[in-house]
């Protein structure tokens, strides 16, 4: 019988609390990051606003194939440290170097030696291509830096040290809030540079967040300290394996984000207040959705290294808890959801009528569907990747996307023309549906691999 009492599981509770707040409030700051930037720009008019948003979106691709690519091959650093194999785990991290690096460098060509091709793409206002174009040149300085700030991040969560990307965060968030403050505006003596001061000082502030980091690893973690040789003589055995689980991640994390995307079109072609009130609910949403975030990467930290120290039944024992923990704290959130949505609506958004009450019934769709979001987090995230399962669960959630959320998105929104919170509620089908094809996969136990038994 699933026992989930604190006395009898203090040990696994321990190790879940000890990787899993500091994601969360990593994930947190970022989210924070993020409301920053938006309410200092927000100051400037709707063009700058536009143009930012549209820039972050080139950097929010590259992140997205770098969670991708670091995350299937966090994999492995997950597994061999609970197989203490740590020359491995060095291997691995060179490889997240290669990858990083050149994957960052392109994004960077592309994004200031070809910046306006790019903004005539996203936008035809030539004032938002003029200003998107300097805040996107000057951040793209920042790509390189960033991607090895996420790769020595991924690792150190995997090897149980995810405290220090937590500081580097805070530290990043600070450095970003107060160069913001000075040179957008122009304060202390400087003069207000506007858009020109925010990509100043968020490439500064991931420059800084780089050298903490680094800083960090070589003093406190000894582990993850790589050498030249790491990085330059790649080991060809282990790289067809690491590519092997983290190609299916990529392929996940892309087409994923391009689902969504056709999503937000959709909303979009609905009307002003359908598109409103789906902003709104997903910013708080993404607030309370970290803690399934920090679950799902806790989750296949915590099975990662249970399966490389080869203790196949317990990885399944502790799958099973982790399960059981998502759901409920799923409900839990949908039920803060439900009751609070008026709430802060009122307090933070001033809003017609209209609009209101399709907000308001967009949060009562999302907080139903909490507990099957806040499950597939845990499994697809967590579960299926930290035994390798990549494959799989790149066809999952794929099929699900492609194959229920955006032809119901397409259905409802545009043949049907239903209300929003009716096509958010047909596209969400495809939470449920992912949850119930999953259950067999999660049974079957053919997630549970030790990936560290072979050598490289």
């Amino acid at each position: 019988m699933l026992s989930l009492g604190y006395r009898k599981n203090k040990i696994f509770y321990t190790q879940l609390l000890t990787l899993m707040m500091p994601i969360v409030i990593q994930n947190f700051i970022s989210s924070s990051l993020n409301l920053v930037d938006n309410i200092m720009i927000g100051t400037l008019g709707e063009s700058q606003i536009a143009a930012v948003g549209l820039a972050n979106q080139v950097y929010f691709l590259m992140s997205l194939v770098l969670f991708g690519t670091f995350s299937g091959a966090s994999i492995f650093v997950a597994q061999f440290w609970g197989s203490k194999s740590l020359e491995e785990i060095k291997k691995v991290l060179g490889l997240e170097m290669i990858f990083g690096v050149l994957l960052s460098t392109l994004f960077f060509i592309g994004s200031y030696f070809f910046t306006e091709q790019i903004f005539s793409i996203l936008s035809p206002d030539p004032l938002v291509i003029s200003i998107g174009s300097i805040y996107l040149k000057r951040v793209s300085l920042s790509f390189i830096p960033t991607a090895i700030s996420f790769a020595f991040g991924f690792s150190t969560r995997s090897v149980g040290k995810a405290t220090l990307p937590m500081y580097t965060s805070a530290v990043s968030l600070l450095v970003n809030t107060v160069l913001n403050y000075i040179l957008i505006f122009g304060h202390f003596g400087f003069p207000a540079y506007g858009v020109l001061g925010a990509a100043t000082g968020t490439l500064i502030a991931r420059f800084v967040e780089c050298i903490f980091m680094i800083v960090g690893i070589y003093r406190t973690i000894p582990e993850l300290a790589i050498q030249a040789h790491h990085i330059f003589k790649p080991s060809l055995s282990l790289l067809k394996r690491v590519l092997k689980k983290a190609i299916p991640v990529i392929l996940n994390e892309t087409f994923w984000s391009l689902g969504m995307i056709a999503y937000t079109i959709v909303y979009a072609k609905i009307g002003t207040n359908a598109a409103a009130s789906v902003m709104i609910t997903n910013t708080v949403n993404n607030l309370f959705f970290v803690i399934s975030i920090g679950l799902g990467n806790a989750t296949a930290i915590l099975l990662g290294n249970t399966l490389g120290a080869g203790e196949i039944d317990r990885a399944v024992e502790y799958n099973q808890k982790l399960i059981a923990l998502g759901l409920i704290s799923g409900a839990v959130v949908g039920v803060v959801i439900f009751v609070l949505s008026s709430s802060i609506i009122n307090a933070f958004y001033t809003l017609s009528p209209e609009a209101y009450l399709l907000t308001v019934n967009t949060f009562h769709v999302l907080a139903f569907y909490m507990p099957f979001k806040f499950y597939n987090t845990i499994t697809i995230v967590g579960t299926l990747r930290s035994g390798g399962d990549t494959l799989f669960s790149m066809i999952l959630e794929l099929s699900c996307v492609w194959g229920i959320g955006v032809p119901m998105a397409v259905i409802g929104g545009l043949v049907w023309h239903l209300p929003v919170y009716f096509v958010v509620g047909l596209v969400s089908l495809e939470e449920l549906t992912k949850a119930l094809v999953g259950i067999p996969r999660i049974r079957s136990r053919k997630w549970a691999q030790n990936l560290a038994l072979e050598r490289s």
